[in-house]
């Protein structure tokens, strides 16, 4: 596996176009993916979830970007949207974690303790439906099949 070249220039970069698509690296987990253009702005337009309803409507619309990037059979464009989905998920279980949104103490790197409802919050509940969309995603036939297809002309 290449590993994600945050050397490249993403601002002038556009994946879309047949010449750069060679260039995208799947990475790990979401890496690069408020990198990748156009996918970035496009599907960063509809990324919310700081309630189970944001998350929802948001999660349920890049599903439809997904599909439709299928259909196409754009393979970034189905990456991204995996990527943002693991992002809503990612980023909701730091919101039930902590507040704030910090995990460490201000200039250290002791862990703040975890919140009493982090199980149960608003943001755990959206981590849920991101995580359960992401899931659908990441499992599908098609996806697994063009994803070890990539990967194997990276």
């Amino acid at each position: 596996m290449k590993e994600f070249d945050y050397e490249l220039d993403y601002k002038n970069i556009d994946f879309k176009d047949q010449r750069n698509r060679k260039l995208y690296r799947i990475g790990r987990g979401e890496q690069g993916v408020l990198l990748v253009r156009p996918y970035t702005n496009t599907i960063c337009n509809h990324w919310r979830f700081k309630t189970p309803d944001e998350a929802v409507k948001s999660s349920n619309k890049i599903f439809a970007m997904y599909l439709d990037y299928r259909d196409e059979k754009d393979f970034i464009g189905m990456d991204m949207c995996r990527k943002f989905l693991e992002m809503g998920f990612t980023r909701a279980r730091r919101y039930a974690n902590h507040n704030s949104g910090r995990k460490y103490k201000k200039g250290t790197r002791d862990i703040l303790p975890q919140e009493s409802d982090h199980a149960t919050s608003k943001y755990a509940h959206s981590a849920t439906i991101f995580k359960r969309v992401r899931d659908i995603v990441a499992r599908s036939d098609i996806y697994v099949k063009m994803r070890k297809e990539w990967r194997a002309s990276e």
